[in-house]
């Protein structure tokens, strides 16, 4: 195939043309929510109402659903409850129109990526069809989703990082330093839709470390160049990403300044700045009293406050007690009055302090906190913590010694500061919480216990409300936290949140070694996300010849078969390589991961396998001059390559129901139009 630039502007162009008609294909269909479009679009809502939140990602992705969503007429009211709800009177085109403009910018950026990796027109169109007719790429671009736009920025942090390693333009020139800029923009992108996009990062700085090596090892370049290259590359994939990271948080925090359903995850200091939140402008006193009304907020990233409620636990999770827990939303009952250890008379204004001995009583159900020599019911090294007694009484197992982490004894116990634990008088154990989930006799809430390791990282508290009307208030702007407070508590949450992910009932998930073979994928209202299994499979099939091609290749040039490859073939070898480790960055970490995966996780790591496998095809094919006599040739390749084109495009035709909406029968039933594709039982279209 011609190689000239008219040729390779064409083939651009058909594939532009395809990308266009098989994205935005019925693009407004199903007319309802379907998959985390429930999640998604219910955080475009909030931004628009500027309402805050808790999400396990970071802000950018959503911030674009939203700014999208004003942009085209929605208003913010739609409910987003549940999968299959019908949108009706709402404006919700425009978001997936946004999300599927950039969920197709991927195959025309893989086609100019391979193209400037390879100089190869055959294998970015190769590459870029592989892409271009997976029926899973199209399901997961079509809708109100984070993975079209994590997906978008990931392929422009590559094409960039390439654009500038194969010296696209001169070196310093306006051109070279555009493409500079783009890369660490579209890095700083990708890192501020999903944390996944740090692999994307480490790709993009392995390339650019080979590229200064093999730049300081230019023997005609002076030593100073090296270093104003590293000095570019600095300023652009390091420092203006970070810039970039931190301005989209700052608009994040700023925009969100309304009290909402998320406020519970973060510190009462962090909750005193948003408007509608209790602790807004609010006014309390700032020691704490017995006899005062507080709750009580563990100071862990994400914790949630000490709760009880009218529920005992089960039979043979401990004494059947009152249930304690952690609840991260607001709540009557989380209030809990501090007593004197040994008297109901109260000294009206006494201060608590460091050091001395407290009940707890919950307010709401008049049972005190209590620990005794019972297991936890998770954390079967801890004591169980139950709410115990009638009316305010109990016995001294109710008993608990206040402390203040850092300060000595006497030192008074004051509002949201101090962080405080609280040690039990009779079994030296202190109260916390191990972050893990009870069950569903527990409501899903987290498990508080008592530890015998008084160092616990997860046993300090602080009290949040303090209501007392016998002491000053003071208004709790005094609290204030900063930008860069806000901003490092924000990781801290969701990291938290990350690690902890577990799934929903019902929910499918997934393990990384089902993702390469399709083994199994999730299916919304008759769309069904899964990917086209000849691409995929293929995939895996020319990853195992990649090696053994490179091995093979290895092995002959080390014992002198040949002295090096021609040019075309070590470009070709030499994308295959970066890709490869594109693949395993984007895969392999996740077998490492404890959190819940799912089968959309592994699809950045097929965009790197579908271009491998366009090259290696390419590869293949220049090799047949060396294998067929020459009147041959011509005919086998263009064989071979009408043969690949029909065997895609017949296998997008047969599932493209998957993507666009099946009709009729499942494929369980004989009759049904797509029994015939059911070629793996698990399965479930």
């Amino acid at each position: 195939m011609h190689k000239g630039y008219g040729t390779t502007a064409t083939l651009f162009a058909i594939v532009c043309l395809l990308t266009v008609t098989t994205r935005f294909y019925k693009v407004e269909e199903p007319d309802h929510v379907c998959w985390d479009e429930t999640h998604f679009g219910k955080m475009a809502s909030w931004y628009i109402n500027r309402t805050f939140f808790f999400d396990v990602h970071p802000p950018l992705g959503k911030m674009l659903i939203g700014l999208s969503g004003y942009l085209t007429g929605y208003d913010g009211t739609f409910a987003f409850d549940k999968p299959g709800d019908k949108y009706e009177n709402a404006s919700y085109v425009g978001m997936r129109l946004f999300c599927t403009s950039l969920g197709a910018s991927v195959v025309p950026m893989a086609f100019l990526t391979v193209n400037q990796m390879t100089s190869s027109p055959t294998a970015a169109l190769f590459s870029s069809l592989l892409i271009l007719f997976d029926v899973g790429l199209i399901t997961l671009t079509q809708y109100i989703l984070l993975d079209p736009i994590l997906l978008c920025f990931m392929m422009g942090s590559i094409l960039g990082a390439i654009k500038v390693s194969y010296n696209t333009a001169d070196e310093f020139s306006p051109r070279w330093w555009i493409w500079l800029i783009f890369t660490g923009t579209m890095l700083a992108c990708c890192c501020s839709v999903k944390f996944v996009g740090l692999f994307v990062v480490l790709l993009v700085g392995l390339i650019t470390i080979a590229d200064l090596w093999n730049i300081l090892g230019d023997l005609t370049k002076p030593v100073v160049d090296a270093v104003k290259h590293l000095c570019a590359r600095a300023i652009c994939l390091i420092a203006l990403p970070i810039c970039l990271y931190i301005c989209f948080f700052y608009i994040h925090l700023t925009v969100l300044n309304r009290s909402g359903n998320g406020d519970g995850f973060y510190s009462s200091a962090f909750q005193s700045q948003l408007i509608g939140n209790s602790l807004y402008n609010a006014s309390m006193p700032h020691q704490v009293a017995f006899g005062a009304v507080i709750t009580l907020k563990n100071q862990r990233a994400g914790g949630g406050y000490l709760h009880s409620h009218f529920h005992l636990y089960p039979d043979g999770m401990g004494a059947r007690q009152q249930q304690i827990t952690t609840y991260t939303h607001k709540d009557d009952n989380n209030k809990w009055m501090i007593k004197k250890y040994n008297a109901e008379e109260l000294s009206e204004g006494e201060i608590v302090r460091s050091g001395d001995l407290v009940r707890l009583e919950h307010v709401a159900t008049r049972r005190n906190l209590h620990s005794h020599k019972e297991q936890a019911p998770i954390t079967k090294k801890h004591f169980q913590v139950t709410g115990y007694g009638e009316n305010g009484t109990g016995d001294a197992n109710d008993v608990w010694r206040i402390l203040i982490k850092g300060a000595k004894d006497g030192t008074e116990v004051t509002a949201v500061t101090a962080k405080l634990k609280l040690v039990h008088y009779l079994q030296s154990c202190v109260l916390t919480t191990t972050g893990k989930q009870l069950p569903k006799w527990a409501y899903e809430q987290q498990e508080v216990s008592c530890s015998a390791n008084l160092r616990d990282a997860y046993a300090l508290w602080n009290v949040e409300e303090n209501i007392y009307d016998k002491l000053p208030n003071v208004n709790f702007e005094v609290y204030a936290p900063s930008f860069w407070e806000r901003f490092l508590e924000s990781h801290a949450v969701m990291f938290q949140g990350n690690a902890g992910l577990k799934p929903k009932e019902g929910e499918i998930t997934s393990r990384p070694w089902q993702w390469p073979i399709n083994y199994r994928a999730s299916a919304q209202y008759r769309i069904y996300l899964l990917g086209n299994p000849v691409i995929w499979w293929s995939n895996l099939v020319f990853i195992a010849l990649f090696l053994i091609i490179f091995f093979v290749n290895a092995v002959k040039q080390e014992r002198g078969y040949f002295k090096s490859f021609s040019e075309p073939n070590k470009m070709k070898l030499k994308a295959c390589a970066w890709l490869f480790l594109g693949w395993l960055l984007h895969y392999v970490p996740f077998w490492a991961m404890g959190r819940v995966l799912y089968f959309h996780h592994y699809f950045p790591a097929l965009l790197f396998s579908s271009m491998l496998t366009g090259i290696l095809m390419d590869y293949i094919l220049d090799q047949f001059p060396k294998l067929f006599h020459e009147q041959h040739t011509h005919f086998v390749y263009h064989t071979c390559i009408g043969i690949f084109l029909s065997v895609v495009l017949y296998s997008f035709y047969l599932f493209a129901p998957l993507a666009y909406g099946m009709n009729g029968p499942s494929s369980n039933e004989p009759n049904s139009t797509m029994h015939g594709l059911k070629w793996m039982e698990t399965w479930e279209f």
